[in-house]
């Protein structure tokens, strides 16, 4: 496994690799178990691009549909690697002053003038005013100023805009960030990146180049009952057969809002908090509980209590 961590400080040099500090000789199926014990059922394939992905110091690219659980697999790595999570959540028109770094206005402001009532002025100000001590960290900047490894977690990175991803893609190339007032700023550590993507709209052809990739589905019956069973371990078998059962059909359904893995679990919540242990035996319950389902009003109209009533009697 050594030579897989030199692998890695060969494609990024002088930047302390992650691979051998924080998981050593650990195998996919060992992260996969680690992952789970914190509540994160990984399926195979998202374990080996994860455990690649730390091996080899590049970005993973998760893409699937929102509510599958994507960027909670960030927060258990982090987890995981007992590191810090850094979140940059991404949307239309964000820049490099929300992205990477800002400086703070007023604080300059209040320095020169503080400096002028003193009777300082000229160079030795300006260089006080665009010191770090006067920079604003934003996630891209302050991933790469850690003295441990975080994991850096870029998420949504579809809603962004192309300028956005130029960004990005240098941070992902060179793990270092140019202020002009202050020169080349370079990561201490190398970060854990994950990006996330609901699919939206296509990213460019350099990004993806620059990231391992894989798709997260929503879980089939087992893992999805893995899941439940992991995060809920109070809740009677039968219910939790009945709530899969029941939210994997639901999600066949034509929906605005397909429930999610944290939708799902709502419900179970719901359920249990209710005192429910047969879906077929509470229609009146199964059918209030559906807020937790539903998130639109076109849905929960579409799901009326006789359409709920059949997939609760294919469930039980």
């Amino acid at each position: 496994m050594s030579g897989q961590g030199g692998c890695a400080a060969r494609i990024c040099p002088g930047i302390p690799c992650h691979s051998n500090q924080r998981i050593g000789g650990v195998s996919y199926q060992e992260l996969q178990i680690r992952l789970a014990d914190k509540g994160y059922v990984a399926s195979d394939d998202l374990a080996v691009a994860l455990h690649l992905g730390l091996q080899l110091g590049r970005p993973v690219l998760l893409e699937g549909a929102a509510g599958v659980g994507k960027t909670d697999v960030a927060r258990t790595l982090a987890s995981v690697l007992d590191t810090r999570l850094i979140r940059l959540q991404c949307y239309e028109g964000l820049d490099a002053a929300q992205s990477i770094y800002e400086w703070n206005y007023q604080r300059q402001l209040l320095t020169i003038r503080a400096a002028a009532e003193a009777g300082e002025t000229g160079k030795t100000v300006e260089d006080r005013i665009f010191s770090r001590d006067f920079l604003l960290e934003r996630p891209l900047l302050a991933a790469i100023t850690q003295d441990q490894p975080p994991v850096l977690l870029v998420d949504e990175v579809d809603r962004a805009d192309d300028e956005f991803e130029a960004y990005l893609l240098e941070v992902l190339s060179d793990f270092q960030i140019s202020v002009p007032e202050l020169g080349t700023i370079e990561a201490k550590t190398r970060p854990v990146v994950v990006l996330t993507s609901n699919g939206t709209r296509d990213l460019s052809d350099a990004l993806r180049r620059r990231c391992l990739y894989t798709y997260v589905p929503f879980p089939d019956r087992v893992t999805e009952l893995a899941i439940l069973t992991s995060r809920c371990p109070g809740i009677d078998a039968q219910l939790a057969a009945q709530v899969i059962g029941f939210v994997q059909a639901l999600r066949q359904e034509e929906l605005e809002k397909t429930p999610g893995i944290a939708e799902m679990l709502d419900f179970a919540a719901a359920l249990m908090g209710l005192g429910v242990a047969d879906l077929t035996a509470a229609p009146v319950l199964l059918q209030a509980t559906l807020t937790t389902l539903l998130k639109t009003q076109e849905d929960q109209a579409r799901i009326t209590p006789e359409v709920a009533a059949r997939i609760g009697g294919k469930a039980a």
